[in-house]
């Protein structure tokens, strides 16, 4: 069995460190043998999101919080990836 952690990825479409993001983030979680759900944001289809994250995409949430924002932060992501599968119950 292994955890489930849910991750939002705030993006848009074409965005290659939106594909890096999203790639590492799945390497780091197989690593850990946690399983990501994993909601993709399209910045674009919401002027406020899209305001509040043009600049800073990708952005990678965990639990409400901002994990990583335009390069992936790997030991930031590795490290909440970690801390959430601890206090979740395996499904």
């Amino acid at each position: 069995m292994s955890h489930v952690v849910r991750v939002v990825l705030y993006g848009r479409p074409e965005c290659h460190l939106c594909d890096e993001a999203r790639s590492g983030l799945l390497e780091i979680a197989g690593e850990a043998g946690v399983t990501v759900d994993l909601t993709e944001i399209d910045i674009e289809a919401d002027t406020d999101l899209l305001r509040r994250y043009l600049e800073r995409i990708p952005v990678i949430t965990m639990a409400g919080e901002e994990v990583s924002e335009l390069v992936l932060d790997q030991e930031a992501v590795r490290s909440e990836i970690a801390r959430l599968a601890a206090a979740a119950p395996p499904s």
